[in-house]
């Protein structure tokens, strides 16, 4: 049955269904990145409760990425040969549902056993999540041409501050009206909402009802792979590719493993806010929960703004005619040299100069965040998915790394100042990854198979 025609006055003008998907994108990744983020709102009551000591909290803190970076490839694999949107739906689903069971590790009784089935369901919950960031790639590498992709990747990018600006504020609020079990339970219902009717929110271009022929052509010319998964009879769809070697072949490529390294380098800042940020602000700066939720959302606002804002700045160097290499990286080294603010912390005593530069550090990561974009660009169109997902797998094995290693720096000196430091490095590794490693920013062009 064909798509319904779109509801539009002039069918020669595109309409802006691509805008519509990507808010979608936006709103699921929000809900991604407060379900990650939920152990570290809920840390120091849980910690009370089960005894734990800061070396065991940094392990239980990177479980996610354990599984989480164990399936990219496969994640990515799927991706190519199912499609974005089917994996999407089961995704958000099966994240949700162990969101949910999270809160009910209490009920166990025994310390030991919360903690192992804590553990367990934090690596269930990375594996359900695995998929999420390159689909999201994908997605938009099929929706909009090249002079959108950096606004429209820095949109979704964006969404783990705004999670921080939107649930950090809730989730404290719960955590000191009903206990530590409430924050699960709520995500994980609210999770479960949204994926149900996913089916009816993301559709391919050409399967859209909303979209007509001319934001297709609009979409197609200016780059984008609108065919990416499309089942439509007749359509020129591109297929996964089926080739001895390709992983190799793609790790083999100077320009990937530069933009792989600086993608762990930036994450390396992700990973401290998203796991031990609030339990820094309780234990080194003296703020209680409740406050901690309010206050963390500054930092998170600038650097939602500074997403935004890199992702504008981007395109519109694009469209005014630098290449696509100056278009991405100025904005990326820009950012991430003021990221490394974060390290002035150190020096400063009073919680709103804490407060301060850590909203420079994180306007400054946000803004310099278009590692997404740059895949979008470069990935090879066969092989979007798996590009996407060892692109993931570089750059979140610092959440395996960033927490443990803080753990153990935080409970070998009693204070965070070695640790701020360790994550304000990895703003200026990325700044010369991207420098001196990555080079001409270009889609990767697989070598042709030979002749049978």
């Amino acid at each position: 049955m064909p798509p319904a025609s779109p509801q539009s006055g002039d069918a020669s003008r595109p309409t802006h269904a691509r805008f519509g998907i990507v808010v979608v994108l936006f709103l699921v990744t929000t809900i991604n990145y407060a379900d990650r983020a939920t152990l570290s709102i809920v840390g120091t009551d849980l910690t009370g409760d089960l005894g734990l000591d800061p070396v065991t909290l940094g392990y239980l803190l990177s479980a996610f990425s354990w599984s989480y970076v164990a399936l990219q490839v496969p994640g990515g694999w799927l991706l190519d040969h199912l499609g974005s949107r089917r994996v999407y739906r089961w995704s958000i689903l099966t994240w949700s549902i162990f969101t949910l069971l999270q809160g009910c590790v209490g009920w166990l009784g025994a310390a030991r056993a919360a903690v192992a089935s804590l553990f367990g369901l934090r690596l269930l919950l990375g594996a359900a999540e695995s998929p999420s960031f390159p689909a999201n790639s994908r997605i938009v590498a099929a929706w909009f041409p090249a002079a959108e992709r950096g606004m429209a990747s820095a949109i979704f990018n964006s969404a783990q501050y705004f999670s921080t600006v939107l649930f950090y504020p809730i989730m404290g609020a719960i955590t000191h009206q009903f206990g530590w079990e409430a924050v699960f339970w709520v995500m994980g219902a609210l999770g479960l909402a949204f994926g149900i009717p996913w089916n009816r929110l993301v559709h391919n271009p050409r399967e859209h009802p909303r979209a007509n022929a001319a934001e297709i052509e609009h979409i197609r010319s200016g780059g984008g792979l609108v065919d990416l998964d499309q089942h439509a009879p007749g359509a020129a769809r591109s297929k996964p590719a089926k080739r001895p070697g390709l992983l190799l072949e793609l790790l083999r490529n100077r320009m990937l493993l530069g933009i792989f390294f600086g993608q762990y380098c930036i994450n390396v800042l992700t990973w401290f806010f998203l796991t031990w940020f609030p339990i820094y602000l309780v234990k080194d700066r003296g703020m209680t929960i409740l406050k901690v939720g309010f206050v963390a959302t500054l930092p998170a606002l600038c650097g939602f703004i500074g997403g935004l804002l890199g992702g504008w700045i981007s395109d519109r160097l694009l469209r005014r005619g630098r290449s696509l290499s100056a278009a991405r990286k100025i904005p990326i080294v820009a950012g991430l040299l003021l990221s490394t603010s974060i390290v002035v912390c150190n020096y400063v005593e009073t919680q709103w100069a804490v407060i301060l530069f850590m909203s420079l550090a994180f306007f400054g990561k946000g803004f310099g965040a278009l590692g997404w974009a740059v895949m979008s660009d470069v990935a090879p169109r066969e092989a979007t998915g798996l590009a996407g997902g060892l692109f993931n797998t570089f750059g979140n094995l610092a959440g395996i790394v960033t927490p443990i290693v803080i753990g153990y720096i935080f409970e070998q000196t009693g204070s965070f100042h070695g640790a701020l430091t360790y994550v304000g490095a990895h703003g200026l590794l990325a700044v010369l990854s991207f420098l001196f490693i990555v080079g001409e920013i270009r889609r990767v062009e697989l070598r042709p198979l030979p002749a049978t």
